[in-house]
């Protein structure tokens, strides 16, 4: 007993980082050089994004996860941007969708084709226009589709419903000084901020309100983060006024003292906190270290336990998470990073041994599907609700729904009057009107896409059947 007391017990004690082979990392990359603090770099279970140096104008990489290997110099970006891209943020509810804000003042969100980019991407979707300075932050709302968060050095965050192009609420009052992070809360209901004035702000977006916040979260100038937990407790990282790094844990009902705050180094580099939900597992990157920390929460004293270091040679300059659903479940990873360095993105493998060969739920308790939890609409009205959970159970397989949602999701394609592309929704009503060859090849081609998106999804209902006459025979 007095032993255990020394010892906290924990399944993560042992979680064992290794990074991959170099011939399954991404190779010659020209990762961007922007003095930012974002992570530049965005992962899902399709597809890395990541930030480059782009001569006149900003861009980004997206790479198939499987297109490892040295990336030709002429492989296709998505590049509308007129300015350097600041931080790029993938859709939770649709892995073809990824939002990215810039220097140019603009937020902008593209549809990447299925099998990845052949050609160079220059047409976004759409493009949201709000903000008067840079875009430096974007954040899709966790449970709502198509609501996306962006705040800029204009100190204004705004929140988009992206399948109409609008801006629906904006909070241009609320900060005085530069944003540092945004983040929202499990079921999307509260943002939490922290800010260049030392602050940490709790806003209520819909009814336009703070509803808590904290001067001196950390007393230091430089940089800091904080994050939503699960429990609606919120976790930063900041720098003492020593200049140390620290982390602590805020209860946002009572912001008056910190429940945990621990010193960490001397170093200068910004923590970039990554959170896993399910596990309560927080992964600290610092900006130019060379190691990732991570500490497990749970409601006992301290609070914050230390579990480990992922220790490196070579600095980070950006790191990319990928979500629980992209994880491979057979071999006990529980988190998987992309790692930047000047010329490389280097995937790093987290692990907890196990013996046994068999799903192991207590490593993967049901966790955030692809599947939105509200509309747009609903949200904005007023309505919460959590994400939809998935079992893990099988690994994750992008279901039919996936298919049948690029069709709905062409709401995306919706765009504000005066833009260029039609779009598969108001096809059949311009058809009428069409008489001009362009439009009746258009007409074709979109037909046949319906046909093959259809013929796709009868496939695979005849192959989920088939797999559960397989399951129930084997359960049998």
């Amino acid at each position: 007993d007095t032993m255990r007391r020394v010892v906290r017990q924990s399944k993560f004690r042992h979680v064992f980082g290794q990074a991959v082979k170099n011939d399954q990392c991404y190779d010659d990359i020209r990762v961007s050089r922007v003095t930012w603090d974002s992570s530049f770099c965005a992962v899902n279970p399709r597809f890395v994004a990541i930030i480059v140096d782009a001569s006149g104008g900003g861009a980004f990489l997206v790479l198939p996860l499987h297109k490892t290997g040295r990336i030709d110099k002429s492989y296709p970006t998505v590049c509308g941007h007129t300015g350097p891209v600041l931080d790029i943020d993938w859709c939770p509810h649709n892995d073809q969708v990824i939002a990215s804000g810039s220097e140019d003042c603009t937020v902008m969100v593209w549809q990447i084709p299925e099998n990845g980019l052949t050609l160079s991407l220059t047409e976004p979707v759409v493009v949201l226009e709000g903000h008067s300075k840079r875009v430096g932050i974007v954040a899709w709302h966790p449970t709502a589709r198509n609501v996306l968060l962006s705040a800029g050095c204009d100190n204004a965050i705004i929140i988009w419903n992206v399948g109409t192009g609008e801006a629906l609420i904006n909070l241009d009052d609320m900060h005085v000084d530069m944003i540092y992070n945004v983040s929202w809360n499990r079921n999307g209901s509260l943002i939490c901020t922290a800010s260049k004035d030392k602050k940490v702000r709790v806003i209520d977006p819909r009814k336009q309100e703070i509803v808590a916040e904290k001067e001196k979260t950390h007393e230091g100038a430089r940089p800091m983060r904080a994050i939503f937990l699960a429990d609606g407790n919120i976790f930063t990282t900041g720098f003492s006024r020593m200049s140390e790094r620290q982390l602590a844990l805020w209860n946002p009902k009572n912001m008056e003292e910190p429940i945990a705050l621990h010193e960490m180094d001397t170093s200068n580099g910004v923590l970039l906190p990554f959170y896993d939900p399910d596990t309560n597992i927080i992964y600290l990157c610092g900006k130019g270290d060379s190691s990732i920390r991570y500490f497990e929460i749970t409601d006992e004293s301290p609070y914050v336990h230390y579990l480990n270091t992922f220790s490196s040679k070579e600095p980070q300059r950006g790191m990319g998470f990928m979500p629980k659903r992209g994880l491979d479940v057979n071999k006990c990873e529980i988190a998987r990073f992309f790692k930047l360095h000047e010329r490389k993105c280097e995937p790093i493998i987290m692990t907890v041994p196990r013996k046994s060969d068999l799903f192991q739920d207590d490593l993967y308790p049901d966790t955030a599907g692809p599947e939105a939890a509200l509309e747009a609409e609903e949200w904005f009205e007023g309505k919460n609700a959590d994400p939809l959970l998935i079992s893990l159970k099988h690994g994750y397989i992008p279901g039919k729904n996936r298919d049948l949602k690029v069709v709905k999701k062409n709401i995306l394609d919706n765009k504000p009057a005066g833009n260029k592309k039609s779009d598969l929704i108001n096809a059949p009503k311009k058809a009428a009107d069409a008489s001009n060859p362009q439009n009746d090849a258009k007409l074709d081609e979109i037909l046949k896409e319906l046909k093959s998106i259809k013929d796709t999804i009868s496939n695979q209902d005849e192959r989920i059947s088939k797999l559960e006459q397989q399951m129930a025979k084997i359960v049998d």
